[in-house]
């Protein structure tokens, strides 16, 4: 991984950049960063692995994250209206995309679309050379850890770990984004890397 290549994509495509060694101390910037705004968390193993949802709730108004509350989509609903966004990705290419799988949706609309500012925390093992590379870990390492972890009965989470591009009802990778260039209307999107292999 070369964290200078990414960083100087990421800045040329508008977006801003932080690195940081540990999960804490990217959750400290996070709680630093968001102090006093609402917030919305889409599905996101790193935000778990970090202790971010605690940090986060104990100095904001409101934070909506549908892994932690009884009603998942009415804080799924609430997460759409917050100030700002944080999610993961499924992978992010040192050439400046970041590419993002979803079943619901609501991860995916998150970034692109009604917050102030998203900001995208991941750990290295994330970072790919290229966009295909990826892809390609999006589609065949991500999504059917993810499908494995919730107990899919899909052929990726049951077998070896691919993409089989199913027809499967339990099918979780039903929609893929590829942010290319900061979105249009917002005051900041930013990429924190964290030199930690962190979510799936």
């Amino acid at each position: 991984m070369d964290a200078e290549k990414l960083k100087k994509s990421m800045t040329g495509r508008g977006w801003d950049f932080k690195h940081f060694a540990t999960g804490a101390e990217a959750a400290d910037y996070l709680a630093g960063e968001l102090a006093g705004k609402t917030v919305g968390i889409g599905g996101c193993g790193t935000a778990e692995a970090i202790g971010l949802y605690d940090r986060l709730k104990a100095v904001c108004p409101d934070v909506a994250w549908h892994w932690k509350e009884e009603d998942m989509d009415g804080a799924r609903a609430r997460a759409m209206t917050t100030d700002a966004y944080v999610c993961s990705a499924n992978a992010i290419a040192e050439t400046g995309e970041i590419v993002n799988i979803d079943g619901m949706g609501n991860r995916l609309a998150g970034t692109m679309f009604g917050h102030k500012s998203v900001y995208i925390v991941a750990g290295v093992n994330k970072v790919c050379p290229d966009l295909d590379a990826a892809i390609y870990r999006a589609r065949n390492v991500a999504g059917p850890l993810r499908a494995r972890s919730m107990g899919k009965k899909t052929p990726c989470a049951a077998g070896e770990l691919k993409c089989w591009d199913c027809r499967s009802p339990e099918r979780v990778c039903r929609a893929m984004t590829i942010l290319m260039y900061k979105m249009m209307g917002m005051e900041k999107c930013e990429l924190i890397l964290v030199d930690e292999e962190l979510g799936m």
